[in-house]
């Protein structure tokens, strides 16, 4: 009659428990920024998929009345927008405050629609207007790098980063009222809870 033996028996369950970890980091998708031609960025088809920041309506950083809504012209007011962004680095933002290198944002434009169907009041979101992104990359001069994939009825496969005056306007914005490094958290929930408590807000906030 052969005796069991329970030190062996945890051991192979530590090796087998180590393997399938392994096993499954290995498997695991990239899913940061692609690239073609060296730094245009390739647009994320599943980028829906990714985990969802948050939403605006009729957000904007412009003088009320002139004719713009989230920095986009010739729009009403009443314009969503939703930010996502690549799983693995919300993952890491949570565990740290920081965006780890190669975090993906994509920011989505819809447009808004009201007394439709069954809804009497409130707004809720209707076709794609269109699409831009924000990347935290140290292969580009100070880290990041914005870009924008056009209008829905024209959307790039991939596009150019942003360079000199079209970039300058997001470059002053993202660094002067951020929350955390460049990125708007303070309109991110669950991010910004995660920055008070590692302490990664900058000051003011």
């Amino acid at each position: 009659m052969t005796r069991s033996n329970p030190t062996l028996a945890i051991a192979c369950a530590v090796c087998m428990s180590v393997g399938a970890s392994l096993a499954l980091a290995q498997q695991a998708p990239d899913d940061g920024p692609r690239y073609v031609d060296g730094t245009n960025l390739v647009l994320p088809d599943n980028y829906r998929e990714w985990t969802f920041l948050g939403a605006g309506l009729g957000m904007t950083y412009a003088e009320e009345g002139d004719g713009t809504a989230d920095g986009v012209p010739g729009v009403g007011s009443q314009l969503f927008s939703n930010v996502f962004v690549n799983p693995s680095s919300y993952r890491g933002f949570m565990e740290t405050g920081v965006w780890p290198d190669r975090t993906t944002f994509v920011l989505e434009f819809r447009q808004s629609a009201s007394e439709v169907s069954i809804n009497e009041a409130g707004w809720f979101q209707t076709e794609l207007l269109m699409l831009e992104a924000e990347v935290k990359d140290a292969r580009f001069p100070d880290g990041w790098a914005f870009f924008e994939f056009g209008r829905a009825d024209d959307l790039a496969d991939a596009a150019e980063p942003l360079t000199g005056e079209r970039v300058a306007p997001c470059i002053e914005c993202h660094t002067e009222h951020t929350a955390v490094e460049r990125t708007f958290v303070q309109f991110y929930p669950t991010a910004l809870e995660a920055a008070r408590e590692h302490g990664t807000l900058k000051p003011g906030f």
